[in-house]
């Protein structure tokens, strides 16, 4: 993929991408997170080449967190 991340409208559709294997989908969204993407005179907001809008680095961290839960782990109480 050359521009993996032109494909995606949002960090969560990488996420949630059932054929991309976790390593790829970390790279994706860590060039999302990367600096490079940042808007101009919007730090918070991140739009890498190719893609079709800015979104929150925000929403960047919370997918790539989703790649770390594994679905038979419940939260100790």
């Amino acid at each position: 993929m050359s521009q993996p991340f032109s494909r995606f409208l949002h960090p969560f559709d990488v996420a949630r991408h059932p054929s991309l294997e976790p390593e790829v989908k970390r790279a994706i969204l860590a060039s999302w997170a990367s600096d490079r993407s940042a808007v101009k005179d919007q730090p918070a907001m991140r739009k890498p080449p190719g893609a079709r809008r800015a979104v929150p680095v925000d929403d960047i961290f919370a997918a790539m967190r989703t790649l770390d839960e594994r679905p038979d782990h419940t939260s100790l109480q």
